[in-house]
């Protein structure tokens, strides 16, 4: 009898010593997770996630599942936070937009943005289709035409030839502009870090950073706002249609 409690023990030493030298990848919790979310335990499957972005290491898989199980569990702000982060990855996902789409269309506020010029506008419907790369790209080559174009005006005498360079001239010209417009409007986008996602349920606005100043607005959660200026605790925002306030931190997240 002692000899098989002595055989057990150390059965279970080794056990745990080989789970102990052979700690989980990222891929087996991610799978882990995967499989808890088909099995409909979204809360379990949500606490595997987190842990693998708490160990730095994110993805746009791990954020669209991420999403989608806060999705499914009735978290709205945290599942359009999960996927405005799984856009900013992959700007162009049609699956993620599509799943952004539907989180949006459950929140509360609908607010009209101030529109833009209609330039800005073709020009930002562009930038969802080419990346910031190809569209540097586009840039330097449109300056190599140029370029090359006005060098040939100079070395070219044939008349039907100079037509032809003024033409491609010109069109690089155009396309130096609106690519220039363009880089600053995606680099813009790149780089800015200042929106969020309203995280609590119902939030009243301040007009001053103090809780005892005038209320401005009331938002819901699932609202995208973008920070201007931080004091404290607190929070400047501006909605897409304008209107200015001031919330505490803890009421939304940055994405």
């Amino acid at each position: 009898m002692i000899g098989k409690k002595y055989f057990l023990i150390t059965f279970l030493l080794i056990v745990f010593a080989g789970a102990y030298c052979y700690p989980q990848t990222p891929e087996d919790v991610f799978n882990r997770a995967n499989d808890l979310y088909r099995a409909g335990k979204y809360n379990e499957a949500i606490k595997e996630y987190e842990s693998i972005i708490k160990n730095n290491i994110v993805s746009v898989e791990i954020y669209f599942n991420l999403g989608n199980a806060y999705y499914r569990n009735g978290q709205l702000a945290r599942a359009i936070l999960s996927y405005e982060r799984a856009v900013l990855l992959r700007p162009g996902d049609a699956d993620i937009k599509h799943n952004l789409k539907l989180a949006y269309l459950r929140t509360i506020d609908r607010i009209e943005p101030v529109p833009d010029m209609f330039l800005v506008q073709w020009l930002r419907a562009v930038g969802t289709f080419l990346n910031l790369e190809t569209t540097k790209l586009i840039f330097i080559i449109s300056w190599i035409l140029f370029f090359g174009s006005l060098a040939s005006i100079y070395l070219i005498r044939r008349l039907h030839a100079l037509r032809i360079i003024r033409i491609v001239m010109l069109i690089s010209f155009v396309s130096i502009i609106l690519s220039a417009i363009m880089l600053g409007i995606q680099s813009f986008q790149e780089t800015s870090k200042d929106k969020a996602i309203i995280t609590a349920q119902i939030v009243t606005s301040k007009s001053s950073p103090d809780v005892k100043s005038i209320d401005a607005f009331v938002i819901h959660e699932g609202l995208k706002v973008k920070i201007i200026d931080t004091v404290e605790d607190w929070v400047k925002i501006i909605l897409a249609d304008g209107k200015i306030g001031w919330i505490q931190s803890e009421q939304c997240e940055r994405i």
